[in-house]
């Protein structure tokens, strides 16, 4: 009987280790793969444009924190020293999803000219995180002290600011634009597979976000496979949509047949396109969207568009 029970057990260690291993495999498998860019399929030109990697070469630079969020992270064109101060794509993570897991994604929006930054966030719902990094920024950006090197100093358009978010991360861009100190300070927003159904997100997490104060010209994205797991259907979004003031650019459409998880990078043609329109004045870019006949309006890849631009067609 001895001998069982030491087989049993050692049967049990053997999994409990396997398990332990899988897990912090999965931990460590990225949620972006290296080269999407290559292979996410397009429905438009100016999409397939967009999603393909932009002309610049990228370099990272982090610094730790002493919030709960670990660290900031931040790619950036090489070449910055020689041009402009750089717009800012502020990232706001997902359930599970850190910056560390998205390393691609951002080397994507960076090497397009923009200055990226996330964190090791896990609970990015009420959009600190995401505040924290526009105050880290505002302070890299006047820092200069003698003797010490910042490639950053002078370096960041503090005018020019986007954010983007998936699933949770929808909701904290909503809470990043709507109530956090800096809110104002944001000119492009993205929330992908987001900021939808109230019962899970304000009823059952208690992640409040109110959606009429949204200001920022606003672009909505999520998947078809959203609504077959409950978390966004188009019912959610439709509310979303119309709840978000009539003077605020905002556009909407699903993607097909993919899943929730996918979507963080599955529309990367057209989120970099909205930041190139409306934090360069890209017109290539702008053209996806505004006119008699966007791109966007009759992607096949895409379903349930709809767009409200103020300003015209």
């Amino acid at each position: 009987m001895k001998k069982v029970l030491l087989v049993i057990g050692v049967i049990l260690l053997l999994l409990a280790a396997a398990v332990i291993a899988l897990l912090v495999f999965l931990s460590k498998m990225p949620a972006v793969p290296h080269d999407y860019t290559e292979t996410v399929q397009t429905g438009g030109e100016l999409e397939a444009a967009y999603l393909a990697m932009g002309p610049r070469e990228v370099g990272y630079y982090e610094s730790g924190s002493l919030n709960s969020f670990e660290k900031y992270e931040i790619y950036y064109p090489l070449d910055m020293a020689r041009g402009d101060p750089l717009p800012v794509v502020v990232f706001v993570n997902g359930t599970g999803v850190k910056g560390s897991k998205y390393p691609a994604l951002q080397k994507h929006m960076a090497s397009w000219g923009f200055l990226t930054i996330a964190t090791e966030e896990e609970f990015a719902w009420n959009g600190f995180s995401a505040e924290m990094c526009v105050r880290y920024l505002t302070a890299l950006n006047s820092y200069r002290a003698e003797g010490e090197e910042n490639i950053f100093y002078g370096k960041i358009d503090l005018e020019r600011v986007g954010i983007t978010g998936h699933s949770q991360g929808g909701t904290g861009v909503i809470n990043a634009i709507t109530e956090q100190r800096n809110a104002d300070i944001y000119k492009a927003a993205v929330i992908l597979s987001g900021g939808g159904n109230k019962k899970v997100s304000q009823e059952a997490l208690l992640w409040d976000f109110d959606e009429t104060k949204i200001h920022a010209p606003t672009l909505m994205l999520a998947s078809t496979g959203d609504a077959d797991i409950g978390l966004v259907t188009l019912e959610d979004m439709h509310s979303l949509f119309d709840n978000i003031p009539d003077d605020v650019i905002k556009v909407m459409a699903r993607r097909k047949e993919i899943g929730h998880g996918e979507m963080l990078y599955y529309g990367d043609g057209y989120v970099t396109a909205w930041f190139l329109w409306l934090l360069q004045g890209d017109e290539g870019a702008k053209s996806a969207f505004a006119g008699e006949h966007p791109e966007f309006m009759a992607n096949p890849m895409y379903q349930d568009q709809r767009r409200s631009l103020p300003d015209g067609p």
